[in-house]
This record gives structure tokens, sequence and C-alpha cells, in this order.
């Protein structure tokens, strides 16, 4: 009996899915299609998820774990036919314990329904999602090791993971290892919880995940600043993450300002507005910030060539605005402060519909970063602009333009996130994510293998461009080259740690360059 057919017995045809646009939609991510699997399961529990790692174990089949779908590295496109999605969005447990302070949720939980329970209970985590959130999940974030919303990364909050290894058993890391013990540190002997993170899910499928709650702060503060330069912006960034005080941050340039914000649907605006009167602390308050956006929001994001945006937060208003303060006074040496709409939209309505995935005027996009150490920052986008101008007369031909967006993460790492825009046809990944009302609005292309061609060219050579100034990757799936130059004592030690918990080598075969 095939592994489809065995499946399909255990668990019911309404969760094996077999017919040709599930399989179409779940071949592709944000960017591009792989192999399409044989067949797409979606567990309801657990125990639902361990039997079918324990069936791909047994006959062999490589099996690949999807969490929300918001990759673009071809961190979940499967290399060969015949192999199984896991589709976790059926795992949506969540379980909060006030008095441990802990938060245990399925990997299928996404970042907006974690954060909308946490909150609800006036609790917060570390790290509190991506931008992709209402469809990127906890699971899918710990195995990229996600940035975006609160301080450092996804990794960084998780204590403890409920991880099924390639045979199908299962084990528990950090505290709760012993049996006697429950998930409420993460360190108890060798850290085990950070094996699994970034792993893109070649060491375990990840079952359930805690992370430590914080009591929520009551209050934020927000600021914006234009620059002049990408030194000067970039200045102000190590500044500020010097400082210790920054929730979040990130950078846009011009292209991505007047673009993907600047140019913003009116539906959407509208939905941001309401967005900041519901998070604003009176009506008073949000009236106020709405006129203060409707006057100067627009012109000023079209007028930076570079902008930065900060959220701070604090135990109360006093305490937020003192922090904001120190970072007014850090960015005023290299910029001039702007209206500070976007990061109040950003905290008023963190998780936006998946709007972005497609250009402002309907254009393909596919964004690839790094995160540089600050003293090699400045180099290396001297040497992206070089290649840029190196490949004007192609980029001309099809079309092709590039953004950026920037975020310092702690006080030691810089991202830096190019983005490609080109006309082309969208995808079966678009049709089905993009709200089909915004799609409507947006100009269509007819299919360009030509374009597509060269941006995978050009990015391929962006991405040895980061490599050679010493750069690391989040998500790094099939793209990043974690296997270029590496230390062969560490490169020995990930592939033992491979065989000896995936010993068919069916988890996500491929990435990671395993």
């Amino acid at each position: 009996m095939s592994i489809v057919a065995t499946l399909t017995q255990r668990l019911g045809a309404d969760q094996v899915l077999t017919d040709d646009e599930n399989l179409n939609f779940f071949a592709h991510d944000v960017f591009r299609a792989g192999e399409r699997p044989a067949a797409v399961v979606c567990p309801g529990t657990v125990e639902e998820l361990q039997d079918i790692v324990k069936s791909a174990y047994e006959s062999g089949t490589p099996i690949i774990s999807r969490g929300g779908g918001a990759s673009y590295t071809d961190a979940y496109r499967h290399n060969s036919a015949g192999g199984i999605t896991i589709d976790t969005s059926r795992l949506t447990r969540i379980e909060i314990n006030e008095e441990r302070g802990t938060v245990t949720v399925e990997a299928g939980v996404t970042w907006a329904a974690l954060r909308e329970a946490v909150t609800a209970k006036g609790f917060k985590t570390k790290f509190w999602g991506s931008y992709s959130g209402l469809y990127a999940t906890v699971g899918g974030g710990m195995s990229m090791n996600a940035i975006s919303h609160g301080q450092g990364s996804a990794a960084e909050a998780a204590l403890s993971f409920d991880i099924i290894t390639g045979t199908g058993e299962m084990m528990r890391t950090g505290s709760a290892i012993s049996g006697k013990s429950v998930p409420f540190v993460r360190h108890f002997g060798p850290d085990l919880t950070g094996l699994f993170t970034g792993d893109c899910g070649a060491l375990g499928v990840k079952a359930r995940i805690t992370l430590a709650l914080e009591t929520a702060p009551p209050a934020f503060a927000a600021a914006s600043f234009s620059f002049d330069t990408f030194d000067a912006m970039h200045a102000a960034f190590r500044a500020a993450g010097l400082s210790g005080v920054v929730e979040e941050n990130f950078g846009l340039s011009e292209t991505l300002q007047q673009g993907q914000l600047g140019k913003a649907d009116t539906g959407t605006k509208i939905e941001m507005a309401g967005a900041v009167m519901k998070n604003a602390g009176s009506i008073t308050q949000g009236l106020g910030k709405l006129a203060k956006m409707a006057v100067s929001g627009d012109k000023a994001i079209a007028a930076a060539t570079y902008a930065g945006h900060f959220i701070v937060e604090g135990i109360d208003a006093a305490d937020a605005k003192a922090k904001i303060t120190l970072v007014k006074r850090l960015c005023a040496e290299y910029g001039k402060e702007i209206p500070n709409s976007v990061p109040e939209v950003v905290r008023a309505m963190p998780f936006a519909p998946f709007h972005n995935v497609l250009g402002p005027k309907g254009e393909r996009w596919v964004p690839i970063h790094t995160q540089l150490p600050h003293d090699r920052v400045i180099a290396f986008h001297e040497a992206l602009q070089a290649l840029w101008a190196s490949e004007k007369a192609v980029m001309d031909k099809y079309g092709i333009i590039t953004g950026g967006m920037f975020m310092a993460v702690g006080s030691t790492a810089f991202v830096y996130e190019p983005a490609f825009y080109w006309p082309d046809a969208q995808t079966a990944y678009h049709e089905r994510i993009v709200d089909p009302d915004y799609r409507a609005g947006l100009p269509t292309y007819p299919r360009s293998e030509a374009a597509e061609a060269e941006v995978i060219r050009i990015k391929a050579a962006v991405v040895d461009l980061m490599h050679d100034h010493g750069g690391v990757h989040f998500q790094i799936g099939r793209t990043y080259p974690y296997d270029r130059d590496h230390d062969p004592v560490h490169w020995g030690l990930v592939k033992a740690l491979k065989a000896q918990l995936d010993p068919k080598n069916i988890l996500n075969p491929g990435v990671l360059g395993l």
C-alpha cells in the first residue's frame, strides 16, 4: 500500500489532499514552485502528526513541514516528486499557564493568534512575530528563526520544544527532558532547544513550542527620521541598537517608502486608520494621530531617501517618553525627524494583509537578506551599489527594480534586505493568498521566464556578495550558502546530528545543504 493510501486510511480522505489545485498551491513558496508533492496531509493533533512522520520513516518517503508558507528561500520546496507536505494549519492549540509564566502552542498557531491570546491576559512574549504573522506560524518562525516584532529573534524566545525526530520518536528539550519536570526554563545541560532553531525542519518536526511570558508594558512611543544617505541611516540604527531601549526598528529605501508604503490603496488606508484609533489610549489621542497622518504622512514618506522608524515600550507614558527622547537625540545627529505615522500604523496593525507579496503595481516580488556586523555594513553597501550599476542594462531591459529594508537586531547585527520587483505573471501562491479584491485593482503581466531567470542570476550574485562580506542569514532554506567555507568541525557535527536524528534523510532533504 502506498503512503498516500496508508495516510488516507488512518486520517481520512478530508485530511489527505491530492487534487491539482492544492498540490499546485503547496508546491509554491512566495517566490517559485518546486516539485509537486504526492499529497498534502493536514494533521489535527500532535498524535496524528507523529503518526505521519512514523509512516514516512517506515516507507522512506521525504516529508516537509509547512507553516504559513511565508518563506521565499525554497525552504519547503520538494527537490523531487513523490514527497509529502505536512500542512500544520490545524495544529492551533494554545495553553497559557499564568502561574508558571509560560505559553505552549502547537506548531500551526500563527503569531497573530498567539499575540491575541496572550494580550487578552495582559502578557506578551519577548519576540512576538514576523510582519507576515497573519499567516506565518510559531513553528515556522522557530524553524526559520524569524525577526520583526519584539526584541531579538524568534529563536531567543523559545524555552522548549516537543520535537518529532526523523524516526517518528518524540523528544523534549529544555527543562522538560526530565519526566518529572515541565517546560519552564531553556537550559538544563547542553542547549538542545537551540539545535532546532533555524534548522529549517532538517533535524526534527516541531510539534509544540513553549515560550516565556512577560507582563505587557502599557505604554509605547514611536519616532521616525529621514536620512540623506545610507551611511547616516546605518549610523543612527547602530546608535539606537546600542542604547538597548528600542523594541522595534526598521528602515526603508526610497523605493519602498514611495512604493509599498506610499501607494497603499484606499481600503488599506481606511483599515490602517481604524487600527490606529483602536490602539490609541483615547478617542482624542486617536483623532490627533489620524490628523497628523492625514496632513503629513504620505508627503513625508515620499520625501525620504532613507527612512528609519523606531518603537519603544515603557512601564508608563513617562518611561516610554524618556526612551523615545533618547532615540530621537541619538538619531538627530544623523538625520531629520519626520512624522511618525508609519511606526504608529505598524504598532496598531502589526500583522498586515499579505498585499506586499506583490509590488505596488502588481509586479512579482522576492527579497533576500543578510545579517552583517556593523563594521562591514558600509563596505557591503558600496559593493552592492557597484553590482546594481553593472547590471543596469539587463535590469532596465526586463523592468527589474530593487529596494531595500533594514533593521538593527540587538546591539551587534544589522540586517540588510534587498528586494527585487519585476513585471511577470502571478502564481498559484498569489491567487490564493492575496485578497482577490486587492488583486483585481492591480495590473497583470504575461509570463516572463526570461525576466525571472535574470532575477535568479542576479539574486545569486548578491548572495555571493553577502557571503564574501561575512554575512549570515535567517530562513536559510536552499538559498543561502550555509555549507560553503564551513568550519569542518562544526559542519561535521551538524551532519552527525542529521544522521542521528534523521537516519533515512526524510526530513526536508537538501535544506541547509544537507
